[in-house]
């Protein structure tokens, strides 16, 4: 979907949740319908002075919207980051089964998961923290560097990490195994939230 239609959907969407038609919005937009049924359908996009504008008729924070507009392309990236591949392999399959919208990458080491981040934003990453020679909470670090609105989730076995993992802002902490209602709890709570991640 290109970005003008993604806008155009969350608009729709959001005036709709506030009860208004397109008439109402674009009175208290002081616009034409015209220019409301264009930025639904995703003909145009409203400039940065209106784009604050909209998000104050529609009682939201204008990085709602914003948020839109650099969303990337396609089903949101989720990467798994497990060194043992056993392990891996059936954290990845329920992710995938899980999160039917989302694109799922599992990877055995840090420097394969941030390669790989490097080319492709990552919405959602669930981390083990002691990984072969490297620190999943160090990993988590590089890859907010990368991408500051990376939701990192620690998967472990191990408690004594919660305050460290609380210290770098990461979005949850499952202790191992995982399940379907431990995965479903985070997602629904991420720090950063992610559309299109269920279908």
């Amino acid at each position: 979907m290109l970005t003008t239609e993604r806008f155009g959907s969350r608009l729709k969407e959001l005036r709709m949740e506030k009860g208004l038609s397109q008439r109402q919005l674009a009175e208290r937009m002081t616009v034409s319908n015209a220019t409301i049924a264009n930025w639904e359908v995703g003909k145009r996009l409203p400039d940065l002075t209106m784009l604050a504008r909209l998000a104050e008729c529609l009682g939201v924070e204008p990085s709602l919207l914003l948020d839109e507009l650099h969303q990337p392309e396609g089903a949101p990236r989720v990467i798994v980051v497990e060194d043992v591949p056993v392990i891996l392999k059936g954290l990845v399959r329920t992710v995938e089964e899980e999160l039917p919208g989302a694109e799922v990458r599992g990877f055995r080491t840090g420097a394969e998961a941030l390669a790989y981040a490097r080319e492709n934003p990552v919405a959602v990453a669930f981390l083990d923290i002691e990984l072969s020679g490297e620190n999943g909470i160090d990993l988590s670090r590089r890859l907010r560097e990368i991408e500051g609105k990376t939701n990192i989730i620690f998967l472990t076995c191990h408690t004594e990490y919660t305050q460290e993992a609380i210290h770098h802002h990461c979005s949850g902490y499952i202790l191992k195994p995982l399940t379907p209602e431990k995965l479903h709890r985070e997602i629904d709570n991420l720090r950063f939230p992610v559309r299109r991640l269920r279908t």
